[in-house]
């Protein structure tokens, strides 16, 4: 992709911001993917108006019409996925095996819809009232505006954007400032699908411009947004004063408990995979491993043997198993919970230092704290980078009150072999997603994901139950003459 402007797409047209996003490769600071059109508060409203004025043509349109979109948006990602998966990587810095499984995990996520629209079955049964019949159908909102984080820039808009156009609705969609390139390649290829004009707007820029102008108005029926705590909590105080739905996925602090019957392959693949892979910018990953004493001293040992292999470098290089933070900001923050881990008194096992490597990036090295204990910030608090903390626990009562004390409830994992402890695991974890002897990232598309506590909040996203959050239930009483 040569450097360019690269514009927002409203209303079915290409258009100008009133600057641009120079979009920087976090493992090559020299290397620029593309300018990107920022987009200004009158832009989102402009793109909020022409998806309202679309809606009622789309909210009545064929489902045939709607899955042969759905379709070759979902065919086009998969068939270019290498190409658009190296744009992914250049501009996010997860590694470039990374990067083209996201693409194509994200066209899956639009043919699942695309089957979906065929599925839109209403219920019908008798009322309670002699001679009246009753049915109830699923109807769309209206507008959606969906707010994507940078860390999963396409999945999790092709995981919000699919189901919303499946239903009926018309959509919105700001990605997060770093990351515009994915979502400018997916509305390119929106555009061409023969979607009608507003149906689908991209506009791209500041949160605090044009999210928030997406996230206030009146006109838009539905928020769907991925992010922070607090961002998330300002935009479920904006949509109640719209009487809007909302739908919020935030932090986490995930934990992987992993008990002395444990096989330790298992434990430190699961481990190393949940907690480093993605450069642990991840919601779903591992940042607190809550390991039983019997395999303490094992677990930790093979953890540092196993981080000591893994590479870190550039996204693009083969071989590397761990890209770069996504930018300077990020990565200050990290190595500033280096310091505040150290000083309440973690002992740190390995890593967690600034890496200058042949090219200028914003690379680090993962760390591992042990020593530590669930009320350190270090484990209360989301850090979301490649560190993680060792908790050491007397039996399996211990790892499970240690595994639900915490704000956030997103996904737990457990490593054992006991069928037992594992059944009373997912019975009482007090999370939305768990994991039995898997890493606590890895989700599948066609079944609900999401959590307790802080970390969710509002109807689940992905597979059918997506329904309930971007349809709503209209019940229809009729009595024949």
């Amino acid at each position: 992709m040569s450097v360019g402007a690269f514009k927002n797409f409203i209303d079915g047209q290409w258009v100008a911001g009133e600057s641009v996003i120079a979009n920087i490769n976090p493992s090559d600071t020299s290397d620029t993917i593309g300018e990107y059109a920022r987009a200004t508060a009158a832009d989102g409203l402009a793109a909020i108006e022409a998806a309202n004025r679309a809606f009622d043509d789309w909210a009545q349109s064929g489902l045939e019409q709607r899955k042969a979109i759905l379709d070759f948006i979902g065919n086009e990602l998969i068939a270019r996925k290498d190409e658009i998966g190296a744009v992914l990587a250049r501009e996010e810095g997860k590694t470039l095996a990374e990067g083209v499984g996201e693409v194509g995990r994200s066209g899956q996520f639009f043919q699942y819809y695309a089957a979906e629209t065929l599925r839109l079955m209403g219920e019908n049964t008798a009322s309670v009232r002699p001679g009246v019949d009753v049915d109830v159908q699923r109807e769309p909102l209206g507008v959606v505006a969906i707010v994507t984080p940078w860390n999963f820039p396409l999945a999790v808009a092709a995981w919000k954007v699919a189901p919303a156009l499946c239903y009926g609705n018309c959509v919105v969609l700001k990605p997060a400032e770093l990351v515009p390139a994915s979502a400018w390649m997916l509305a390119e290829i929106i555009s061409r699908s023969g979607l009608p004009a507003g149906v689908f707007n991209l506009v791209m820029g500041a949160g605090r411009d044009v999210g928030e102008a997406l996230c206030t108005s009146s006109d838009v029926q539905a928020v769907t947004f991925t992010g922070s705590v607090g961002v998330g909590r300002r935009i479920a105080r904006n949509a109640i004063d719209n009487m809007a739905r909302v739908q919020l996925e935030m932090g986490s602090k995930n934990a992987l408990v992993v008990l002395d019957d444990a096989d330790l392959d298992t434990a430190v693949q699961c481990a190393v995979a949940g907690a480093y892979f993605g450069t642990g910018q991840k919601c779903t990953a591992s940042s607190r491993l809550i390991v039983e004493a019997g395999i303490h001293d094992q677990f930790v040992a093979r953890m540092i043997a196993e981080i000591d292999k893994l590479v870190v470098g550039n996204a693009m290089t083969p071989g590397v198993h761990i890209g770069p933070v996504v930018d300077e900001r990020q990565l200050q923050q990290n190595l500033e919970y280096m310091q505040i881990a150290l000083a309440e008194g973690a002992e740190l096992a390995c890593g967690g230092e600034r890496l200058a490597l042949d090219t200028d990036g914003f690379f680090m090295s993962p760390a591992l704290f042990i020593n530590t204990d669930n009320q350190m910030r270090i484990n209360r608090e989301e850090v979301f980078g490649p560190l993680a903390c060792v908790i050491k626990v007397d039996d399996y009562e211990r790892a499970l009150a240690v595994s639900n004390d915490s704000d956030f409830g997103l996904t737990s994992g457990i490593i054992t072999q006991s069928l037992a402890r594992a059944a009373h695991f997912k019975r009482h974890s007090k999370s939305g997603c768990v994991m039995v002897n898997l890493p606590t990232a890895g989700t599948d598309y066609h079944v609900p994901f999401g959590g307790r506590k802080a970390s969710s909040y509002g109807p689940r996203e992905q597979g059918q139950y997506a329904r309930d959050f971007y349809t709503i239930i209209k019940t229809n009483y009729s009595k024949p003459y």
